[in-house]
């Protein structure tokens, strides 16, 4: 497994006449290995951005963002990337999509099939494998998208609201798979989100984001494996509300 180590880190976009809007300042932040981090934090604060540039998929101005110790150049295979989105190949089967990225991953031919059932048996649709992405429910799409970000074994995993397009009941199923896979395999994960209880029950730690910079690192001092009895819990609704207090400031006082 992998460390992520982010240093000093500032992004900003260009505005009319010169003038930049700074969207990271100076963010410094480790996901030691096999640690699992949710970030939090009101729409546009960086968060999606963040892990945008941690995945390699945008540049930054200033700073440093490491793998292990090395600078990334890019995306790369040492980091898988799950979007709100499926982002599944249309025209190509839940397989065929897992087999695709591994084909470009530079897997061998006679490796990507048995790969693919592998990890389709991982997220629990290899009655599935055969089927169209539009004969999939949503749940099922997103299953076959982690499936595929695992499939050439990534250090680390990058999550962008994952889960965010679901329904409540399906959400909760995907969030204990997740964590089955988690506790399974032990990948060091960044996850994005907006719900806070997700957040606390994923995670080892959960970052607290104020625009552009962090606000607060908030260790999870609950026992794993979990389940969503935890939820009630004392402590688990102590941060809760800890976090939610510190997100729903008003931005002038945050």
């Amino acid at each position: 497994m992998a460390s992520l180590t982010i240093r000093q880190l500032d992004k900003s976009y260009p505005l009319a006449k010169g003038a930049r809007n700074l969207v990271l300042n100076k963010i410094d932040l480790t996901l030691h290995s096999n640690e699992f981090v949710s970030i939090v934090g009101a729409s546009g604060c960086g968060k999606s951005t963040l892990l945008s540039i941690a995945a390699g998929l945008e540049e930054f101005d200033s700073g440093e963002v490491l793998v292990d110790d090395q600078p990334i150049q890019g995306p790369g295979i040492d980091r898988g990337v799950v979007f709100q989105s499926y982002t599944l190949l249309p025209w190509l089967t839940a397989r065929q999509n897992i087999e695709f990225a591994l084909k470009s991953a530079g897997y061998a031919h006679t490796e990507r099939a048995e790969i693919a059932q592998q990890h389709l048996e991982l997220v629990k649709l290899a009655h599935a494998a055969d089927k169209w992405p539009a004969e999939l429910s949503g749940g099922m799409q997103q299953r076959v998208a982690i499936a595929r970000a695992l499939s050439y074994r990534p250090k680390i995993l990058l999550m962008d609201e994952p889960f965010g397009a679901l329904d409540a009941m399906t959400r909760r199923q995907m969030q204990q798979l997740l964590l089955e896979i988690w506790e399974t395999h032990r990948l060091t994960v960044m996850f994005v989100t907006h719900d806070i209880e997700e957040a606390i029950y994923l995670s080892d730690r959960v970052v607290v984001m104020k625009p552009a910079e962090i606000d607060q690192c908030i260790d999870i001092p609950i026992e794993r494996p979990r389940d969503f009895s935890v939820t009630h819990h004392p402590d688990f609704l102590n941060i809760q509300s800890q976090i939610f207090e510190r997100i729903s400031q008003p931005l002038e006082h945050a």
